[in-house]
């Protein structure tokens, strides 16, 4: 599978965007997907990921509430809903997928096998 990460961009603080990372290919309801981020200098960080079904997700503590992850398996693309943005949440967001991946590796990014190529988030007034 094919990943590419789009919707990024600038947002004041308190803002919102909504990320998107459209899939090729007909297996994408095979692959739990995630959503990650890399801030200069710092390692790449797990944000969310959600079940094949859609009907499970996970969240990093500092981004519960704020962020939402979603997938539309017929349109083959996952989403990363964010609101109340704040300056450090500035970064390249990843998404990421992978069919064999299991439940206590999702928050792993040396699990995944297949990324899409970043986009970039900055929050800033």
């Amino acid at each position: 599978v094919q990943l590419q990460a789009f919707g990024g961009g600038l947002v004041q603080p308190g803002g919102s965007l909504r990320l998107s990372c459209a899939a090729s290919g007909r297996t994408f309801n095979r692959y739990r997907m995630a959503w990650f981020r890399q801030a200069p200098g710092k390692e790449r960080e797990f944000l969310a990921a959600i079940e094949r079904s859609g009907g499970n997700t996970w969240y990093k503590d500092s981004v519960k509430g704020r962020f939402t992850i979603s997938r539309d398996n017929a349109k083959n693309t996952v989403y990363l809903q964010m609101n109340s943005l704040k300056p450090e949440d500035t970064a390249v967001y990843y998404c990421a997928g992978d069919s064999a991946i299991i439940l206590s590796s999702l928050r792993d990014s040396k699990a995944y096998n297949y990324w899409g190529q970043g986009t970039q988030v900055t929050v800033s007034s």
